[in-house]
């Protein structure tokens, strides 16, 4: 059985890291490797606009998860219900074939002590989409986050996604979402905290629960 908790990405260091200008002659290289050719006008600047993008899509690499959520606060004057933060909006991208998932993610927690900012679960979520993925372990490193972090009585994660490397190339299926589930604590002990987990986020279909 694996660890329950979250793998953490080794970083990469300044001295590994290509520089810009590597990564500039690396796109031309795939732009001839297609067949056209970098220096025509339409692709002059395209080397430069890619790393910029590369830059704004796989930004979760510079991003610690935990900072995010290291600040909490206790003054809830006892409240100890479910905290759930649904249809939030992400963008991941494929580490197989680097194409896009877009999906939306649903988490939930139930405190003991303390609570954390609701936009810092959006912030969470997009920490870890905005690397190369798949949704099985970004699901999983959400929910080992929020867990370990705060500590709290029980967490549920739940992502829908679309993923372009099934629906743009392979065998073209279009119109299809995944699913993946993590519950840990009571959302996994407790059946009825899980049914009412699943009744706000509206019962998302199948689920393939990733509760290793």
């Amino acid at each position: 059985m694996t660890s329950s908790k979250a793998k953490k990405t080794k970083p990469i260091t300044a001295t590994e890291r290509p520089s810009r200008e590597e990564a500039e002659a690396a796109v031309r290289v795939l732009l001839r490797w297609a067949g056209d050719d970098p220096a025509r006008e339409g692709l002059i600047d395209t080397p430069a606009r890619v790393v910029r993008s590369y830059e704004e899509f796989y930004a979760g690499y510079q991003v610690d998860p935990r900072e995010i959520l290291a600040r909490t606060f206790s003054e809830v004057d006892g409240y100890d219900e479910m905290i759930v933060l649904k249809d939030i909006r992400f963008e991941s991208y494929c580490e197989h074939h680097m194409v896009p998932i877009i999906g939306r993610a649903h988490v939930a927690y139930l405190p003991q002590h303390r609570v954390v900012g609701i936009s810092k679960l959006a912030r969470l979520v997009d920490a870890f989409a905005k690397r190369l993925q798949i949704q099985e372990k970004m699901t999983v490193q959400i929910a080992d986050t929020l867990n370990e972090v705060l500590q709290p009585a029980g967490v549920g994660v739940i992502l829908e996604a679309a993923h372009q490397c099934m629906s743009t190339r392979g065998v073209h299926k279009a119109g299809v979402t995944m699913v993946t589930s993590r519950m840990l604590g009571t959302f996994r002990t407790d059946p009825s905290t899980r049914r009412e987990f699943l009744s706000i986020v509206g019962n998302p279909g199948v689920v393939a629960v990733a509760n290793t």
